[in-house]
């Protein structure tokens, strides 16, 4: 018998504490290691491959598209630009996409777009309203744009003209920005992925859209990672029946092949012009078509109503196993993106969970987040509920409440 492989990777810059294992394949909700071990994907590369691993039709219009054209420069135009701009403008009612490759570049160009606007109505100091508990990214722009001080120390002043405000609290916002001519925009997510789970409530949302359309500000929703699908619509600000004029999208966009994306409606949607911004990978042939595929078989496999339906399973069902125990102080979320707060730090389980055979992450210290892909079924969030309880009951038999 061979000896298992060890997962290293000492030429690699050490910026993640990383689980102890290699992923090889992976095959729907399933992955396995390079020991040929296997584990339950309920972290789907954080929100990412939405259609799962290995998919049937996914694979061979990526295979398809590869022997055809990979890349080209955005000198020329993209008819997969064109397409997937379509499809996205169409679900989200805005007019006009950008396309890059990651989270962090569309929240940098929707902050760009922000300022811009503020700056063509002869404001020379924007100033961008963003919220507790955020993450926007770890760039220079985003990171100062995220309440995360771990993320936010160590790199030297921080770029100015952001302005804090607690979550779910309409007078802290008008106090905060009462008399302030140099206030363009309200950057917010409508659940808060890294920043612990917290959802925005729809009133809320309600009332924000109201005070920017009476104020002349931008509504920027940062919707990377909530949106998508993920939690049952197409976008979770949709629950709330409201339009921004500015969203962020990346992660589940393309199932896995980077694609970010920035949507923009009205006025927002003409502030960039030739030399404003651009990318080299953004928009490319490959990313494009991964993009149309995903919400074209997201449609035809009804992924939307399945999100509704299998996370509301899986999160009654957290709550019947985990949530009466002591030491579980919620459990919340919306279609397939849940998350269960601990009243510890419980960074450890990300290793115990893998050790059972269940890919999870910790957020914000205590929170357990889950988010599969969109193909999850009933059974398989049983599994996920079966595998996660043992861990998370012994966890907590063997801690102690962090004192107040």
């Amino acid at each position: 018998m061979s000896a298992p492989i060890a997962a290293a990777s000492p030429h690699v810059m050490n910026t993640y504490n990383r689980v102890p294992i290699a992923l090889e394949r992976g095959r729907g909700v399933r992955v396995w290691d390079v020991n040929g071990k296997e584990y339950m994907d309920a972290l789907a590369g954080i929100a990412v491959s939405t259609l799962g691993h290995d998919h049937p039709r996914l694979v061979p219009a990526l295979q398809d598209q590869v022997a055809k054209l990979i890349h080209c420069s955005n000198y020329y135009h993209v008819p997969g630009q064109e397409q997937l701009a379509t499809l996205l403008t169409e679900r989200a009612h805005m007019d006009k996409a950008f396309f890059c490759s990651t989270g962090l570049e569309a929240n940098e160009a929707a902050i760009k777009i922000a300022r811009k606007y503020g700056v063509d109505k002869g404001i020379a100091k924007p100033v961008i309203v963003v919220y507790e508990h955020a993450f926007h990214g770890r760039s220079l722009g985003t990171m100062a744009a995220t309440a995360n001080e771990k993320v936010r120390s160590g790199f030297g002043p921080l770029m100015e003209g952001f302005l804090r405000v607690p979550v779910n609290d309409l007078a802290a916002l008008q106090a905060a920005t009462a008399n302030n001519p140099d206030i363009v925009a309200v950057m917010l997510e409508p659940i808060q992925g890294e920043g612990g789970l917290h959802p925005m409530r729809a009133e809320y949302l309600q009332q924000v859209r109201a005070l920017c359309d009476e104020r002349g500000w931008l509504m920027v929703l940062d919707e990377i990672q909530c949106g998508m699908g993920r939690t049952g619509k197409w976008f979770a600000h949709q629950w709330a029946g409201i339009m921004p004029d500015v969203m962020s999208l990346a992660k589940g966009l393309a199932s896995g092949v980077p694609v970010g994306a920035v949507l923009a409606k009205g006025v927002a949607a003409s502030v960039f012009q030739p030399g404003n911004h651009g990318t080299t990978f953004g928009g490319n042939p490959l990313a494009m078509r991964a993009g149309v595929e995903t919400l074209t078989i997201m449609e035809q496999d009804r992924l939307l109503a399945n999100a509704t339906e299998v996370g509301t399973h899986l999160k009654a069902a957290l709550q019947q196993a985990l949530g009466n125990l002591p030491g579980v102080n919620e459990i919340r979320g919306q279609g397939l993106i849940i998350g269960v707060e601990l009243d510890r730090p419980c960074g450890v389980l990300i290793n115990r969970a893998a050790e059972a055979g269940l890919l999870i992450s910790v957020t914000a210290d205590s929170v357990i987040r889950i988010v599969p892909p969109l193909i999850l079924t009933t059974a398989e969030a049983d599994e996920i509920v079966a595998l996660l309880t043992p861990v998370v009951q012994a966890f907590l038999a063997e801690t102690s409440e962090v004192p107040a």
